[in-house]
């Protein structure tokens, strides 16, 4: 009996699909065993793409979506970005205003789905629209051909391209595979997991997802949790977007533009509900590492970027479907009890 409750827990499911597909495409090829070009940056971008689906996670919970995640990772990166290159300042202090940035545009979308009672899928659509063209436009009109802020500020490097293991305690040092861009992503998974699990706001968020209507009736402020989670969603957001922009050296137009479809793969196959009223925190970072892992794996064994879209796809559709596969096949074993 321990054995299949422990079996029920998609999370375990998840990590043990995880490690089994990593094995066995490392059996398969065994170049995807390399510390140096396989597994740091799988983790590294793992990392990333976590903070991101935390973002998307924010608003699922209340059962909205944001479509325009990938633009506001974009325009924290420019903020940011702008402030190195035009104001000199610090790698934190630009860091910080290209956070608060995502805020502010998380914000201004959560205001006006209150204010306008519009579905949040058509808001954050229009809002993706409009910041791509603002993302460019910017770009093009202060960096010209280049469309890019090279500048790097002191520091950077260091959450680019070190690991654990260029951290050292004495003869002891950290482990080559960890990348120091792991370090934020378990934060904000600490965080966020510990709102919604011991906070008051955080079972709010909750329940204005599960119930719009019974929240307002057991006096939850619901327009303002909507306005907070989008908050939340955008700050995250904006989190995602600097760590890609790190990552790459630069921070350009083309930050965020491959996000969407990963926001939601981490929270769906985490068992983050779309409806609203459950999240999966950690579940998260686990179906992250499961479609890189997929993506890393058919990669290495020289199937085309087409291929692989395709099966992420089929992944996110399998992983929308089992909750009907699994009442269908509830239904069977009533009938069959009758």
């Amino acid at each position: 009996m321990k054995i299949k409750s422990i079996l029920n827990d998609q999370r375990v499911v998840l990590t043990l699909l995880t490690v089994a597909l990593f094995i066995f495409f490392g059996l398969q090829n065994p170049a995807f065993f390399n510390v140096d070009f396989v597994i740091y940056p799988l983790l590294r971008d793992g990392a990333t793409l976590t903070v991101i689906g935390l973002a998307q996670l924010c608003v699922l919970s209340i059962g909205h979506l944001n479509l325009a995640v990938g633009r506001m990772a974009a325009i924290s990166a420019l903020v940011a970005g702008a402030s190195y290159q035009y104001w000199g300042l610090s790698l934190v202090q630009g860091a910080v205003l290209g956070v608060l940035a995502g805020a502010l545009l998380g914000a201004i979308t959560g205001w006006i789905i209150v204010k306008s009672q519009v579905n949040a899928f058509i808001v954050t659509l229009a809002m993706d629209f409009a910041l791509l063209g603002l993302v460019t436009f910017i770009y093009v009109t202060f960096t010209g051909a280049t469309a890019a802020f090279t500048t790097k500020p002191d520091g950077m490097d260091f959450w680019r391209s070190k690991s654990l293991g260029d951290i050292c305690l004495g003869p002891i040092c950290g482990p080559s595979a960890i990348p120091m861009m792991l370090m934020p992503a378990i934060v904000c998974l600490i965080l966020v997991g510990f709102m919604y699990s011991k906070t008051r706001l955080g079972r709010e968020l909750l329940s204005t997802g599960s119930n719009l209507r019974a929240a307002k009736l057991s006096g939850i402020p619901t327009e303002n949790r909507v306005l907070t989670a989008h908050i939340f969603s955008g700050a995250l957001a904006g989190i995602g977007g600097l760590m890609l922009a790190y990552t790459n050296g630069s921070f350009t137009a083309a930050i965020g533009s491959q996000v969407m479809l990963p926001s939601f793969l981490g929270p769906v196959l985490g068992g983050t509900l779309l409806a609203g009223g459950a999240v999966a925190v950690l579940g998260t970072f686990i179906g992250t590492m499961l479609t890189l892992v997929i993506r890393q794996g058919l990669s290495v064994q020289g199937i085309g970027l087409e291929t692989l879209n395709i099966a992420l796809g089929l992944v996110l559709l399998a992983a929308l479907s089992v909750g009907q596969i699994q009442k269908m096949f509830a239904s069977f074993k009533m009938r069959a009890k009758k």
